[in-house]
């Protein structure tokens, strides 16, 4: 199965590298004169998935093609990118007031309610984040994002809540609902919805300093961890390579969003500026949640780490997302040959 999972990946990866060897000769501003076509084609393909996509764990967003699964919430996420990058480049929307949010935000809600009803609120949540980091750096009032957020989550605290005291119903499926609970408290569930947490901690602090080394984690190589090779990667770093082992791997991470943020701050227009922030957006949440929820201070959502975790559209999505940030770099002034 190991041999399996590990050909699909570098089927995924030379194709994306292969992409992302293409795409380096060709000036990221032709995404403008194609943006339509991408974000529509993007809204189909998530529409058809409703209807014929397969199932996997519980959501309905994978389409088969042939030996490998695609799935299209990944890439609507670029699709989204791109397309609010041309929308807040343009100057028509004064995003600082709240009715000139209104027509970026509706490119952003359309994939949003199309990926949740795939059932997959992990997406959801990155679109979410990919929006207010574009609208940010677009002029958007920063009172009113910090505002919204900690009325979202006051909201959320109390109206779950009043759910366990009152019995008041919330607007969830009972295996959300659960994996909010089990954030606070892991134990009200230990074989259950918090079984993942409480492995993903044991393995993380097990490895102490230095970790058990490269195959010798026994909670991931005992199946005592679930999901070891997709969303608790992070799980698997820590106990095979300890402390220091996860540090490394985040120092990296850390310098790969600053490096796009000096890309950002040096691109030539706010087009390309806004394509690089929408993607450091989209990178930050998902190391957040996911090494978040392995260590239990973020719900499990079922968001793959950046470049470590396996998934063959993830890994795609990512080195184009890559790719187009080395465009904007490349061409941040007039290249000579």
């Amino acid at each position: 199965m190991q041999n399996i999972f590990l050909k699909k990946q570098i089927i995924a990866a030379l194709a994306g590298i292969t992409l992302v060897t293409i795409s380096l000769f060709f000036d990221y501003r032709i995404l403008r004169d194609y943006v339509n076509i991408i974000y529509i084609l993007n809204i189909l393909v998530l529409i058809i998935v409703l209807f014929l996509g397969s199932t996997i764990k519980g959501g309905q967003g994978w389409i088969k093609l042939g030996p490998v699964n695609f799935q299209p919430a990944e890439t609507a996420k670029l699709a989204v990118i791109i397309a609010l990058a041309d929308v807040l480049s343009k100057g028509r929307y004064n995003v600082y007031h709240i009715l000139g949010l209104t027509v970026p935000a509706i490119y952003m809600a359309i994939p949003f309610a199309l990926v949740l009803l795939q059932n997959d609120l992990g997406s959801a949540l990155v679109l979410i984040a990919i929006f207010v980091g574009m609208i940010y750096v677009a002029g958007a009032n920063a009172k009113f994002l910090v505002g919204t957020f900690l009325t979202g989550v006051g909201t959320v605290v109390a109206w779950i809540t009043v759910h366990i005291y009152w019995g008041v119903p919330i607007p969830l499926k009972s295996y959300q609902l659960k994996r909010l609970l089990v954030l606070v408290n892991p134990q009200l569930e230990p074989l259950g919805a918090g079984y993942n947490v409480i492995q993903s901690k044991i393995a993380i602090g097990s490895g102490g300093l230095l970790g058990k080394g490269l195959f010798g984690g026994t909670q991931n190589q005992l199946n005592f961890l679930p999901e070891r090779h997709t969303d608790f990667i992070f799980s698997v770093l820590g106990e095979e390579f300890g402390f220091i082992g996860a540090i490394l791997v985040l120092l990296l991470y850390l310098l790969l969003l600053w490096r796009g943020i000096k890309v950002a701050m040096e691109a030539k227009d706010e087009f390309g500026q806004l394509l690089v922030v929408g993607i450091l957006s989209m990178f930050t949440f998902h190391i957040l949640e996911n090494v978040g929820m392995t260590i239990g201070i973020m719900p499990v959502t079922g968001i793959p780490l950046p470049f470590l975790s396996y998934g063959g559209s993830s890994l795609l999505t990512n080195l184009i997302a890559i790719a187009i940030i080395m465009n904007v770099n490349i061409r941040r002034k007039k290249m000579l040959f």
